[in-house]
């Protein structure tokens, strides 16, 4: 698994497919965070805008690969093994992506009537859940499950606006905890969002593994 991992980083590195939604989370997170904001709603939003970003490089780590090299690795280590590897691959980036904002967004923000440590940690959760509940919805937009290009793009916005607002979605737990701790000094740490996230994130690479495996 390691050799695979190593593999689809590379193919995504070199393909610089992760420019475009790098681009995309810098902007958000440049427009809706500003320097000497509460902390914890700045948090909020920065992870908020983790989730459409982790979709779209889910969706691109698991199409970059031509079908006849797609075909190759299934041959060689198997089709399941290479769909999760695939999808771990984009997870890996995105994680690695939200604790640098994170990180920052604390560092630039105001800590007066919060402690950096609860506001790191509740932020690394949030966005913890915000990655994985977008991983879950990318995984599922795409092959094997979606293959029509443009029904998945459409899911896939759809999927992304809905798991923001909708009532018992992990990431909207979690970013409606940082939001409204921010208004009372009250850091709400989302311990259950992202456990939730990761169940959910889990179950879905776990179908769509099996569906490539007889679909595909």
């Amino acid at each position: 698994m390691t050799a695979l991992l190593r593999y689809q980083t590379a193919l995504l590195a070199r393909s610089q497919r992760w420019l475009a939604p790098l681009l995309l989370y810098a902007v958000l997170v440049g427009v809706g965070v500003r320097a000497g904001e509460p902390v914890l709603g700045a948090l909020g939003y920065a992870s908020a805008a983790l989730l459409p970003v982790t979709a779209w490089l889910v969706r691109i780590c698991l199409n970059q690969e031509p079908a006849a090299a797609r075909h190759v690795v299934a041959a060689a280590a198997g089709r399941e093994r290479a769909h999760l590897a695939a999808f771990l691959a984009a997870v890996g980036c995105m994680a690695v992506l939200g604790a640098v904002a994170v990180l920052g967004v604390t560092a630039v923000s105001d800590l007066r009537r919060v402690g950096p440590l609860a506001a790191g940690t509740a932020g690394l959760l949030a966005a913890g859940a915000c990655v994985l509940t977008g991983a879950t919805l990318g995984v599922l937009c795409t092959r094997p499950l979606l293959r029509a290009p443009g029904w998945s793009l459409a899911v896939l916005v759809l999927g992304s606006l809905l798991s923001l607002v909708t009532t018992g979605s992990p990431a909207k737990y979690a970013v409606t905890g940082l939001v409204t701790g921010s208004l009372t000094a009250t850091v709400h740490v989302p311990w259950l969002a992202f456990s939730c996230a990761a169940a959910t994130a889990g179950a879905a690479a776990a179908l769509t593994c099996r569906a490539t495996a007889w679909r595909e």
